[in-house]
């Protein structure tokens, strides 16, 4: 029996980078010899166990074979005559396709090694094709790697564009797209994700409502970019650097995807989008597993981030307004969300990147006013039934009593 530590740690080690676990393989074995020393089993598909005392996982080496479309349309052989050569042949790209044995040498014979030298993500062989997931898994990579400067072989690119063209995607399940697309929107760059899709053509399918927003003009007063998917790019980037909360990262890419179906006649203007997004943010939602954290920020921030942008031009009431739809007073932290996703929409624009954001700090001027009042003693002099009327009126006065005292903003 032979062990060798393989995927991402072997990768990393080679960029020079920490790696949170380590994956290992097993070539000589059997299930049943590895559960007699102790390990425990959990794989489904094909065994992977857990060591006895570290309980990191070691599979047994294994080849594949295609039988059926889909993630999960595969045969699996892992008897003790496969070797790690045709066990790393079968990984997604070369970079993951490196094993190190336990004298320290690395079994590398897919030119893994090379490709990290050079920064290039490249298939291992045409098995690539045969699972879907692969394309976003590429994505994924080359959004992380992307501050490596990591570039996708061109032949991997053309592979990936006709898997989409053969209907492969089609048949990926939602939740692994989901997956894959979590984990890219909480690391860096997420924006690559969603560019290398669509370079390959799988945003149309998996993503049609941001992909139907490259090619849309804005008014190029507000939007130097014009290109309203450029901008969402852009938006995606400044909530990165505002949040690392994923949720606000999701609200970010779908604030505006009501500007993907605005009348022709109408362009480059785009009156009711916000109305028009929450609908296509809802449909999203129901195709795919996200979050309902996700799901219901970036409906807020679909529909009232341009009430945000208009913070100074707001009567008293439409302020309150605003406070109450997005449930200000009993969830202060997901309207802080709110906030950070509508200053990443205003910085996300061509030249405006470093612009401030005052709106933002009067709405919150204007929460910490309202919450200021004293509710419990309104509810102490007031019959029941006009207590929440009360509340309001007392808020809507504080908000104005601060409006008086900011009627020049910055």
């Amino acid at each position: 029996m032979q062990v060798y530590l393989v995927g991402g740690a072997v990768r990393d080690e080679q960029l020079g980078i920490p790696h949170r676990e380590r994956d290992w393989c097993v070539v000589g074995a059997s299930p049943g010899e590895l559960e007699a020393l102790g390990y425990q089993r959990v794989g489904k598909d094909f065994p992977v166990f857990l060591h006895p005392e570290t309980k990191e996982e070691y599979a047994l080496a294994r080849t594949e074979r295609k039988t059926a479309p889909g993630y999960h349309g595969f045969d699996f052989d892992c008897s003790p005559d496969v070797s790690i050569e045709e066990d790393l042949q079968r990984r997604d790209l070369t970079i993951n396709a490196i094993a190190r044995g336990a004298d320290g040498q690395l079994i590398d014979p897919w030119g893994g090694a090379a490709d990290i030298e050079n920064r290039v993500l490249r298939h291992v062989s045409d098995a690539f094709a045969e699972d879907p997931v692969r394309i976003l898994r590429v994505a994924r990579f080359a959004a992380r790697f992307a501050h490596f400067g990591f570039t996708i072989a061109g032949e991997t690119m053309s592979l990936m564009h006709s898997m989409v063209e053969n209907g492969e995607v089609d048949a990926l399940v939602p939740d692994r797209v989901w997956r894959e697309t979590e984990l890219a929107l909480a690391g860096s760059n997420a924006r690559v994700y969603f560019e290398v899709l669509r370079s390959c053509g799988a945003l149309r399918v998996l993503f049609p409502e941001v992909d139907a927003l490259f090619g849309v003009p804005q008014p190029e007063q507000w939007h130097p970019e014009v290109d309203t998917g450029l901008h969402v790019m852009m938006v995606l980037d400044q909530a990165e650097q505002l949040s690392d909360d994923i949720e606000v990262r999701f609200a970010a890419l779908t604030h505006d995807l009501g500007k993907g179906n605005t009348p022709k006649n109408q362009l480059p203007t785009h009156p009711g989008h916000e109305l028009r997004g929450c609908k296509l943010i809802r449909a999203v939602a129901q195709r795919l597993p996200v979050p309902k954290a996700c799901r219901d920020l970036a409906l807020l921030a679909a529909e009232f981030h341009t009430h945000c942008h208009r913070a100074f031009e707001l009567r008293t009431k439409t302020i309150l307004k605003v406070l109450e739809r997005t449930d200000a007073f009993r969830r202060p932290d997901r309207f802080e969300q709110f906030l950070l996703t509508c200053e990443a929409d205003a910085r996300g624009r061509a030249g405006l990147e470093n612009r401030s954001y005052g709106q933002a700090d009067y709405f919150r001027g204007a929460f910490a006013a309202a919450s200021a009042i004293d509710a419990a003693a309104i509810a102490k002099t007031t019959e029941d039934r006009k207590i929440p009327a009360a509340i309001r009126r007392a808020r809507k006065a504080a908000i104005a009593a601060f409006k008086a005292r900011n009627q020049d903003p910055p």
